[in-house]
Formats: C-alpha cells, structure tokens, sequence
C-alpha cells in the first residue's frame, strides 16, 4: 500500500509525505522507531521507495517530497533557501510523531538531513549521509549546471528517450548507465507536447545556490548523534573528503559501495542495504 500524508511547511506551504508499506498498528507505534527519507536536488519521495519497503520491515519509514519536488507545493517565489528546507523536514517529523528518528538523506537531503540534526538533536536520533559533499563547489560548478540544464532535450517524446538521453546520451554520462535514467524517468510527467520534468529548473538552481557557494564543514561537526558517511566508488563524494567528513563528525561511521556512483540507492539498492543496516542495529540498541 502507498499513502499519502499531507504536512504543512514553513510559511504554510503543503508538502506530500509517502509511505510505501503498511503502517504499524495501532499499540505497536512506538516499537517502530521513525525514519525519514529526504531525496536530492530533483528528486522525489518515490525514489526512496524500495528502501522505504525495507525499512517498514523493523520501522516507521516515510519519505517526503521536498518543497518544489514531486507533489508539493512548488510556489513561483519560493523560498528554497536551506532555512526553508530545513524547517520543512522539523515540520514533517514532529507532524508525522517520527521524532527521534533516524533521517537518510540523499545529496542535497543529506545536507539539510545534517543542518537538522546539529539544530534539533532532539528530533534526530542518527543520520545517514548519501553522497554529499561538505566542501564548497563554486561558481564553476553552478555555471556548469545551468549549462546543462539548457542541454535537456525537452519535451521527450516517450519515456524510453527519457530513459535512453540519460542513461546513455546525456554528455555527463561517461558509460550507459541504465539506472540513471530509470531514476529521471521517475521525475517526468506527460504534459501535451511530450514528457517534462515535473519541476522547474528555475527552482532549482535557485535551490542549488542556497548552498553550493559555502562550505559546510562546521554544521558536520555539530550533529552529536550516530551518523553513517556512504559514498558510491563513483560518486561524487571522493574518498578523501568522505574519511575526513567522518573524522569531524564526534560519532562518524564510513561505508563504501563499489559498482556505484552519485545515485547509489539506484545504482545498488541491495548493497546500500547492506551498508545502512548493521549502522541502524547499533543505533536500535545504543
């Protein structure tokens, strides 16, 4: 079963949450500790779907569709600073009864998954961070982005060119990567001239601004509970900086997965699993 559970945001913007099993019954709640899932930059809650299943397993596992991503609101101003972002996801924990719990992010997820957690170490009994990179990026990099951006051949015509552009022709695809583009498939939407993304790319790198300039190395070094560093061997997330994320952070844990790259929960779901699972049994029995 899928539901949806509407959550209210900063500034009263409405957020879509997903659960992807059945929840706990009643009387069983509070032996299912909370887990949140926040997607990346374009993501969308879906995207955690299959972790989420798993997780309902020994949890209460729910993903939330980002200001400006999947359902939720998108509104045309804004804001998509990270103090929206963040208040968003304290929203969506204290609305959803999931505090203290475990919140796993994906790249920009991962970010305000950390920002929380250094914020409100109340609500956030341990983190995992998916490939993302403390390090400032710069200028360059957000050029690069806008850049491509303009490259995207909009409107595809089917979903299979959605699938083929990003998994084989897309210029910052060094090899097919068949899951890339299941994973962009997944943000498309047909619209009467063929199939666009179901975000606007204004938003964005309007979102992408709010945190690609600074370095975020001193919030890391605030989150006080267990937090678990994954990084794909092909990500974006180079090792160096990943072992030195870990030695900042006071209760910092490292996990590697190989054959992977930026969207290792695609790339190898069943291998993430592996990784995050021995991490959530320490933190059940801490």
């Amino acid at each position: 079963m899928v539901r949806r559970i509407d959550v209210t945001g900063a500034g009263g913007v409405s957020l879509a949450a997903w659960e992807f099993a059945d929840p706990p019954k009643t009387g069983e709640v509070d032996q299912f500790p909370g887990v949140l899932l926040l997607h990346g930059l374009m993501g969308r809650a879906s995207h955690w779907a299959g972790t989420a299943r798993w997780l309902s397993e020994r949890h209460r596992a729910v993903a939330l569709d980002q200001r400006g991503h999947g359902q939720s609101q998108k509104p045309p101003e804004g804001p998509y600073d990270r103090e929206a972002y963040i208040q968003d996801a304290e929203a969506a924990l204290v609305q959803l009864g999931l505090a203290p719990a475990v919140v796993i992010g994906h790249s920009m997820g991962a970010l305000t998954a950390w920002q929380l957690a250094a914020r409100r170490p109340d609500l956030v009994r341990a983190v995992i961070i998916c490939d993302m990179r403390a390090s400032a990026l710069g200028a360059a990099s957000q050029r690069e982005w806008e850049d491509w951006f303009d490259a995207w051949p909009t409107p595809f015509a089917t979903l299979a060119d959605v699938r083929k552009w990003f998994g084989e022709d897309d210029p910052w695809v060094e090899r097919p990567q068949p899951s890339r583009g299941e994973f962009y498939a997944e943000v498309m939407a047909e619209s009467a001239d063929g199939w666009r993304p179901v975000f606007d790319h204004r938003q964005m790198l309007v979102s992408r601004a709010t945190w690609v300039y600074d370095a975020h190395w001193e919030e890391l070094a605030q989150v006080r509970c267990p937090t678990l560093v994954v990084r794909g061997l092909d990500g974006e997330l180079g090792r160096a900086e990943a072992q030195e994320m870990v030695r900042v952070l006071p209760r910092g844990e490292y996990a590697e997965i190989a054959d992977a790259g930026h969207l290792v929960h695609y790339d190898r779901p069943e291998a993430l699993r592996s990784a995050i699972e021995p991490f959530l049994d320490g933190v059940l029995t801490s």
